[in-house]
């Protein structure tokens, strides 16, 4: 699975729009000290979908090299995470969020639940997208695989706005 020799790769929807700044570093802080994160996307504001009145979101994906299986990805490692951070889980879907992580892809694996519905969305497949092309250390096979699993590209979704500062202090937190 993954680059081969290593790892599976798996890639993690990052939203949040309750403090948002705040909820992701500190969801990234968490989910640093339990596996490697190695790649996060540009970070977008968004627009929330279905509901106009709540803030906006901050949306994003990080790229996690794991041995975890998916169950164990969801069960173990982001439910615990949204629920230190504040997140309860309603019957009410569109919600505001302190924190929402969801396993979007997971190698090539197609199963129930992978590749995630939030896929067919620019603020989930826009960013997953750029940490495949940019990952030089995937076997080109295995990336292409992993790219078929995407919605086709289209030029005119754009997921948000581009938080480039943003971006670039979870991306700095990776090397620190």
């Amino acid at each position: 699975m993954g680059d081969t020799a290593e790892s599976p790769i798996a890639f993690v929807g990052v939203g949040s729009n309750v403090e948002p700044e705040r909820n992701i570093v500190a969801a990234l802080e968490r989910l640093r000290d339990k596996t490697h994160v190695t790649g996060s996307s540009t970070f977008y504001r968004t627009e929330p979908i279905g509901r106009p009145d709540q803030p906006w979101f901050i949306n994003g994906v990080w790229r996690i090299d794991t041995t975890l299986s998916p169950t164990q990805i969801r069960g173990e490692l982001l439910r615990p995470i949204e629920e230190a951070l504040g997140r309860r889980r309603c019957d009410d879907k569109l919600a505001p969020r302190t924190i929402d992580l969801d396993l979007l892809l997971y190698d090539d694996l197609v199963i129930d639940g992978l590749p995630h519905a939030d896929l067919a969305r620019p603020f989930a497949c826009v960013p997953v997208r750029e940490l495949l092309d940019d990952a030089r250390d995937i076997e080109p096979g295995w990336r292409a695989r992993m790219q078929a699993l995407l919605p086709p590209k289209r030029e005119e979704s754009k997921p948000g706005e581009p938080l480039y500062a943003f971006t670039s202090q979870l991306r700095q937190m990776l090397t620190s």
